[in-house]
């Protein structure tokens, strides 16, 4: 590589940083990810890299397979209903027990060994997820109804200057007017955190390339009425759909850059945020902002 190409390299990822450096992301961790240790310790060290360029972080967790683990161990079976976990009284307690006490855990651990000061956080804590029942169906599923952002904020206000500050790591737990604890569908608590927050980027990180269409192909940039006709004509389905639907939410509460990409790619955040190509898909809610963004990533109209 020539020192040009260097040199326009860098001068590409610092106008990048500049353009970001005081910008609210909230990144939606999930899916098999959780299971890699060593994936793990890798995103922990470029959150480390966002947090010196000055990006301020909220870090969503979810934590599917510790959560069917832990059921099994208590001998207890569960199954879906519209893509979300069907949840029995007896059920909450351990699933709480997987995402706060295991996944939580292990994700706070990590990013303070890579040295990011992070704390855990459950959305039962202060009220942040305030729920009602999502439907009988469904049994202890909570439906988030607001989210009282303040704890969240008290650890944002810390992270005011280069790579100091907090990291908040919150668990997808909710609470009742009773005080009962529900659980939550972790993309639903991402995206509904996010525009508590007045999140500037949403980014789910996941097992996948991003979103695909009928052929199987990652689709670069969608909008939203693009994303409803992936809906309509079942090419997005079980996982996928409520992820797409959560996204469509945080479309239409005013979040318009929203990204999905693979956990997998190494530095997947950093090619993501800092270059012109970016990975994955992105999705924004109209279609000319959706028209420019495509021709700058150079993908063409799916």
């Amino acid at each position: 590589m020539s020192l040009q190409a260097t040199s326009s390299q860098v001068a590409e990822v610092l106008s990048y940083v500049k353009k970001f450096t005081g910008t609210r992301v909230l990144i939606k961790l999930g899916g098999s990810v959780l299971d890699d240790a060593e994936l793990i310790k890798r995103l922990c060290s470029d959150l480390c890299l966002l947090r010196a360029a000055g990006i301020q972080i909220v870090l969503v967790h979810g934590g599917s397979k510790k959560i069917e683990q832990t059921l099994s161990a208590h001998g207890i079976q569960s199954h879906f209903h519209e893509g979300q976990r069907v949840t029995t009284p007896e059920m909450v307690e351990v699933i709480e027990m997987a995402l706060c006490g295991h996944v939580n855990r292990a994700l706070v651990r990590t990013l303070n060994a890579v040295g990011v000061a992070a704390v855990g956080l459950s959305g039962t804590d202060d009220n942040m997820l305030q729920c009602r029942q999502y439907s009988e169906a469904h049994g202890r599923v909570g439906y988030i109804e607001m989210v009282n952002s303040a704890i969240i904020e008290q650890f944002l206000s810390t992270q005011t200057s280069f790579a100091s500050g907090t990291i908040p790591v919150i668990s997808p737990m909710g609470v009742d007017n009773a005080g009962d604890a529900l659980n939550v569908n972790a993309d639903w608590a991402a995206s509904c955190i996010a525009t508590a927050l007045d999140i500037q980027k949403l980014i789910y990180l996941t097992d996948q390339d991003g979103i695909y269409d009928e052929k199987g192909n990652v689709i670069s940039v969608l909008d939203a009425g693009e994303l409803s006709k992936l809906i309509e004509t079942e090419v997005v389905k079980d996982g996928m759909l409520t992820k797409v639907n959560t996204i469509l939410n945080a479309l239409n509460q005013g979040i318009d850059n929203i990204h999905i990409i693979s956990a997998k790619i190494q530095y997947a955040l950093i090619e993501e945020l800092f270059t012109d190509r970016g990975i994955g898909t992105v999705c924004k809610a109209k279609a000319d902002a959706k028209a420019s963004l495509a021709a700058n990533r150079g993908a063409s109209h799916v």
